[in-house]
């Protein structure tokens, strides 16, 4: 699925390895490919209870990078066709359990609840010759796959919306058991670790799901200034608050 000039210099079989670190309303993704140690996808996800208008919420993470602001409109903006469902296009869907949809022009304004997901998207492809093209294009990909998994996660609201966080759990359990079976065992297996903090030092609200901390904090956290990015551009999403439930 790489377009002719990037599958020209990548061999056909190569994997990906997802990390993901999940301190809600905080969370952490960095991607990392097997046969190129000089590439790498780093996320970082901070919600708030607002129509994306915190301009500063990653002055911190992102001072010393060239930033670009995209906002990410679910209901608007165009997605690729082969990716389009009208089951899925929330113009369209309308929630039987909470009411919510249809989701027409100008909806961020006059929506309520509403939440926004910000998103600082770094890429880094040392690569000389092809690193602007590579990181331009990684860019555009995760922006399309941000904007149709939010699409997704809104339109199968009445799937998720009632579901107790247990029920959460087990159907993370068996989504891991299902991926680990198809993908084999010869890339890495996936791994979900549940080790419990006291809930006097969860940063979370009281109002956010109960998701369980590691103790131990990703090494890029502790020692951020290793970790030369290249090229960033903070995403914005967003999207109908649902009540505090996870998505």
């Amino acid at each position: 699925k790489l377009p002719s000039w990037a599958r020209a210099v990548v061999p056909k079989i190569f994997y990906v390895t997802e990390k993901a670190w999940n301190y809600y309303p905080y969370t952490i993704t960095e991607y990392t490919c097997s046969f190129l140690p000089k590439f790498s996808i780093h996320i970082e996800t901070k919600y708030e209870d607002n129509k994306g208008s915190n301009d500063n919420i990653f002055d911190n993470e992102a001072k010393d990078l060239d930033r670009e602001v995209c906002f990410i409109d679910i209901a608007c903006d165009e997605i690729p066709e082969r990716y389009y469902k009208e089951s899925e296009d929330p113009k369209y869907f309308k929630s039987e359990k909470t009411g919510r949809g249809l989701l027409k022009e100008g909806w961020r304004e006059t929506q309520d609840p509403i939440m926004c997901s910000y998103k600082l998207v770094s890429v880094k492809f040392e690569v000389w010759g092809l690193q602007t093209r590579v990181e331009q294009f990684v860019h555009k990909v995760v922006k399309d796959i941000l904007l149709i998994g939010h699409r997704q996660a809104f339109a199968w609201v009445d799937e998720w919306y009632d579901m107790t966080m247990d029920e959460v759990r087990e159907f993370e359990r068996a989504t891991q058991e299902a991926t680990n079976k198809k993908i084999g065992i010869f890339p890495p297996a996936i791994s979900i670790s549940n080790i419990s903090l006291p809930s006097s030092i969860r940063s979370a609200p009281s109002s956010a799901p109960s998701t369980p901390l590691s103790t131990d904090a990703p090494e890029f956290l502790a020692v951020p200034k290793d970790r030369p990015r290249k090229k960033s551009a903070p995403e914005t999403l967003t999207l109908p608050d649902p009540d505090k439930k996870a998505l």
